[in-house]
Formats: C-alpha cells, structure tokens, sequence
C-alpha cells in the first residue's frame, strides 16, 4: 500500500478507535433496553450489535485469504449484557490479531465479497467499518429517546 496514504497500521488504529467508542455505546444501555428497546418496527440494538460481530471475524478473515464465508448475522438471539460485551471483545481480538497478518497488496486486490460486487479489499474493510458506524448511531438515538447522553463521539 505504499501508493497510499491510509496503511495497514493506520487502519486498524482507525477501525480500532470505532470499535471502543462502539464498546462505551453498547456499556452505555440498560441491560432490559439493550434487546428490549425498538423504535417502531427497528431492529434492538443490541441485535444490530450481534450482526456486527457476527460478521467481524468473517471479514478480516477474507481480508487475509480470500475465504469470504458470511454466516447468519445475529439474528433474532437475545444474550445477556455481559455476554455481549464478550462476544464484542472476542471479535475486537480477531481484528487486531488478523488485520496485521494481511500482506499490504492484499488491501489493494480486487476481490468479490459479496455476490455481484467486486472492490478492492480495503473498499470491503471500510464498508464494514462504515457499517458499524451507521449501526451505532441508531444507537446513539435510541440512548437520546430513551433520556439518556451518548458518549461523545470524538472520544476514541
């Protein structure tokens, strides 16, 4: 990736600063708000949280070798949030243990992720990191119409 400015390092400490402002949102719920709060016909978001890690170790292992296998996202499960917070850390340790083994050209290859759309490999990376992004500030209104003060988002 030298023909660009956004290197591996560079990526993960960015994805990484998304991921612990994710962490205080999701701490910031009440545990009965977390699965049990939905505006209108939305999804919990303690269940958009479940298709986030659901999907965070299916991701940065595509991004290694190609083995684009996406499950199920969460579903319709409910867990505990303590057991959450778990799952959220696990799938954190799978990107920081993974994302550096990508060799830098990899992140430039074009690859096919999704039936019918083909992107470089770190196109892929920044969509699901724009994902969770989006994901989280649903959460950030849910927080404000349940009464409650997000955390700040320039907090990283």
């Amino acid at each position: 990736m030298a023909d660009t400015a956004l290197t591996p390092e560079a990526l993960l400490a960015h994805w990484r600063g998304h991921r612990r402002l994710t962490r205080r949102t999701i701490e910031a719920f009440a545990e009965r708000d977390l699965f049990g709060f939905t505006p209108t016909d939305m999804r919990s978001f303690g269940a958009m949280m479940l298709e986030v890690i659901a999907l965070t170790k299916p991701v940065v292992e595509g991004a290694l070798d190609g083995s684009w296998h996406f499950g199920r996202g969460g579903g319709d499960v409910e867990v505990s949030k303590a057991e959450l917070l778990v799952a959220f850390d696990e799938a954190d340790a799978a990107i920081a243990e993974t994302l550096p083994q990508v060799p830098p050209e990899r992140f430039l290859e074009v690859d096919a992720p999704i039936p019918g759309r083909s992107e470089p490999v770190v196109s892929t990376l920044l969509y699901f990191i724009d994902n969770e992004i989006h994901h989280r500030g649903q959460g950030y209104v849910y927080l404000r119409l349940l009464g409650m003060e997000p955390p700040p988002f320039y907090v990283r």
